[in-house]
């Protein structure tokens, strides 16, 4: 098929999607957050997960464990695939669908990067009040996660209002009654 085959090209009137990773880190019953530094352009002062933009020819599960590796220098150990999001944030030519993952660390000790201050709280005592604005309804979800649970879908858009309104798609079920990944 080559490149062109991609459609690229004939593709840039569409509308386009800016691809990120999103990781939580957790080491036994604690999860890391980044304090987003003052510097920041976007969520200065606020907490949020580990995570960025994807590289290109880079693939999403090497962009997550590099982007960790940047903003903390932590290695992750099991690292799953939590959910998919695609965020609307009111432009009609591009969005942004983010992939949102878990992985362990083996150990707690995080290195600061420029991004911002490395902070572990227990999963029971999150700052909510102080976090990027959807964490407070995606974090105590991704969580309460188990091992084989399948990923979320969700969409993000902004109301009339500028208020943040998040939709999560139906858990697809297999014949069997039991959640499953559709085909």
């Amino acid at each position: 098929m080559g490149r062109e085959g991609q459609g690229v090209a004939v593709s840039r009137h569409r509308y386009q999607v800016i691809p990120r990773t999103l990781c939580f880190v957790t080491y036994r019953d604690q999860v890391l957050l980044l304090l987003g530094g003052p510097h920041k352009r976007i969520w200065a002062g606020l907490y949020n997960g580990l995570g960025g933009h994807i590289e290109p020819g880079e693939d999403i599960y090497a962009s997550v464990l590099r982007e960790v590796r940047e903003e903390s220098g932590l290695e992750l150990q099991r690292v799953t695939l939590r959910g998919i999001v695609h965020a609307d944030a009111g432009d009609p030519a591009a969005g942004i669908l983010f992939f949102v993952f878990t992985g362990e660390a083996e150990q707690q000790n995080a290195t600061p990067s420029h991004e911002g201050a490395l902070e572990w709280y227990p999963v029971n005592a999150l700052p909510l009040e102080r976090m990027v604005e959807d964490l407070p309804t995606l974090l105590p979800r991704v969580l309460k996660m188990g091992p084989a649970d399948p990923p979320f879908f969700a969409a993000y858009r902004y109301d009339a209002d500028d208020r943040l309104v998040i939709e999560f798609a139906p858990a697809p079920t297999s014949s069997a009654g039991t959640p499953a990944l559709p085909r």
